[in-house]
């Protein structure tokens, strides 16, 4: 089985959900394998990822401001709170979410459905440059 491995960098605006399939799509071809799975990583403790409808945009808002109801920036019980308000909710929303998907593919391209697409869902008020892993392991 062969190992392929790299590093790309993903800059959402605060809050909110960026799509970067298209760099996994790169990725895999870049790797030259035909069948086996990704897996992609994300290197931050105030971000995640998720795999999403992509068509249509008012999807992934609903789920950001469910997410945003659920852990609020204004509750009095966070102590960590040194990089701000934002700081502590956003690692909540990181440990109740995901920081790695695995995606299979074959025949060289991503198992994705017809309407998903994998984005950095960035939790911090600010825009961030985020760190992501690409290891595909296959034939």
């Amino acid at each position: 089985m062969a190992v392929y491995t790299k590093q790309i960098q993903v800059t959402a605006p605060g809050k909110s959900t960026k799509e970067f399939t298209h760099e996994i799509e790169t990725g895999l071809h870049e790797s030259g394998l035909k069948e086996g799975a990704v897996t992609v990583f994300c290197c931050h403790t105030s971000c995640s990822l998720v795999i999403m409808e992509n068509a249509d945009p008012s999807a992934r808002r609903d789920l950001e401001r469910f997410i945003d109801r659920l852990v609020p920036e204004d509750d009095p019980d966070f102590t960590h709170t040194y990089e701000g308000p934002d700081d502590m909710p956003s690692h909540i929303k990181m440990a109740l979410t995901r920081t790695a998907e695995v995606i299979p593919f074959v025949n060289g391209r991503l198992c994705l459905g017809t309407w998903q697409g994998v984005f950095l869902w960035e939790h911090r008020v600010r825009s961030h440059s985020r760190r992501i892993v690409l290891s595909y392991q296959g034939e």
